[in-house]
């Protein structure tokens, strides 16, 4: 009887440690990380899924999303658009995206150009009011710094729901004649509807096309005790969206035509040395700038040339993109961004593009194109705020629907946009 007893609580133990040892497995198969491929395979590259997935490896990002249209944007970027879409994940991604710099975590010289279709920075860039060279330094480009507010500064995510979201942050900033400026930006983000789109800028789009829209709201304060003068210099927002250059790309920029005697050159194209010829045109109303990441090179236009929008059309692309912003009829001035010691501070530009290129080392730090817009300068007393209000819009479709669009705003046809750089 012994010898069962023992035989069957030898088995019953057996069976225990058989089943434990089954257990077991289940439990670390169960644990044991499954291998799977990152979620950014599921997407292809050029889309905007592809782009968040990317950005969320790397950063906190906040997505608004309205139907297909959507966008990406992140508080450790200053609350910057990083890119936009019109036709949900699998759609077309509009904006640049540095992902070099961005997977490498580390901290660039000068300038983190991180990209992105739509930051805040502010100016003058040079100057005597300069806040991107330290007091009494040459104006050359080793002493040139962007300040780490507009640089690598986190903005706070104040709040934030599906369409709209709202970052701030408290700034200091000391420009090149050592003036302190003690400032607070406040700065809301929202997804436009089509009938928002239409209201606010009076386009009908066609049923057709595919668009997507979005608004930055930036309210600059001076939190300081001293008011801002033109004697010791001004602040301006300076909106700069970096967007993906094509060999069929060309920003278009509408002007008020009229003698240079009253309102000065149509155009500053001095930035980087004079635009040549055979990419910059300046037609009736209209001035035609390629935007193919293939030569430096960047255009301006004073507030007594410039209108309320400028655009650009990739017609290999069939991309439309459109920044409206509110350009206020009485202003204190724009700033200037020469880098010199300037006769007249506040006579700068308004509106710019920029096309990136090949340094003279073969270098590049794109290829991108921009489309910017400032604000006046900032005369402020303390505790008075300058508001800055930017929109940008892309819309895709078939050309002939693309067409209507830039025919009512440009006076021109797509046609003529694809032909006026071949002849």
């Amino acid at each position: 009887m012994k010898t069962i007893n023992s035989v069957l609580t030898a088995i019953v133990v057996l069976i225990f440690f058989i089943a434990l040892l089954v257990f077991g497995v289940k439990i670390q198969s169960h644990n044991k990380p499954m291998e799977h491929k990152p979620e950014s395979a599921v997407y292809q590259p050029g889309t905007f899924g592809y782009d968040l997935n990317f950005l969320n490896e790397h950063q906190k990002t906040v997505v608004l999303k309205n139907g297909e249209a959507m966008l990406a944007l992140i508080p450790g970027y200053q609350g910057r658009v990083m890119t936009s879409a019109s036709a949900g994940m699998n759609g077309m991604s509009y904006g640049w995206i540095n992902y070099k710099l961005i997977e490498s975590a580390q901290k660039a010289a000068h300038f983190n150009n991180f990209g992105g279709e739509e930051r805040l920075w502010f100016g003058p860039e040079g100057g005597q009011f300069s806040i991107f060279f330290a007091p009494g330094v040459p104006f050359k480009f080793e002493n040139w710094q962007v300040p780490a507010p507009i640089d690598t500064d986190e903005f706070s995510l104040i709040s934030s729901n599906e369409t709209t979201a709202v970052f701030s942050k408290d700034i200091q900033l000391l420009n090149y004649s050592n003036v302190k400026f003690n400032l607070k930006i406040q700065r809301t983000v929202s997804l436009l509807t089509k009938s928002q789109i239409e209201e606010r800028t009076g386009i009908k789009l066609p049923a057709t096309v595919q668009q997507v829209a979005y608004e930055s709201d930036n309210n600059l304060t001076n939190t300081g005790t001293l008011a801002w003068t033109r004697e010791s210099g001004l602040l301006s927002m300076w909106m700069l969206g970096q967007l993906i250059s094509s060999p069929t790309n060309i920003v278009m920029a509408p002007f008020i035509a009229g003698p240079e005697d009253m309102l000065g050159p149509v155009v500053n194209d001095n930035y980087f040395g004079k635009v040549p010829a055979d990419r910059l045109k300046v037609l009736k109303n209209l001035i035609l700038f390629k935007a193919d990441g293939l030569q430096r090179g960047k255009i301006g236009l004073s507030p007594l040339r410039a209108k309320n929008f400028i655009g650009s059309y990739d017609f290999g692309k069939k991309v439309l993109t459109l920044v409206f912003y509110n350009k206020p009829e009485k202003f204190e001035g724009y700033v200037n961004s020469m880098w010199e010691i300037q006769k007249k501070p506040f006579n700068g530009d308004v509106l710019n593009s920029y096309n990136d290129g090949p340094l003279e080392d073969g270098s590049q730090m794109g290829p991108f194109y921009e489309l910017e817009d400032s604000s006046p300068g900032a005369a402020l007393k303390p505790g008075e705020s300058l508001k800055h209000v930017n929109m940008t819009i892309h819309v895709t479709g078939e050309e002939t629907e693309l067409n209507k669009i830039i025919v009512g705003l440009f006076g021109v046809t797509a046609d003529d946009i694809k032909q006026s750089f071949s002849k």
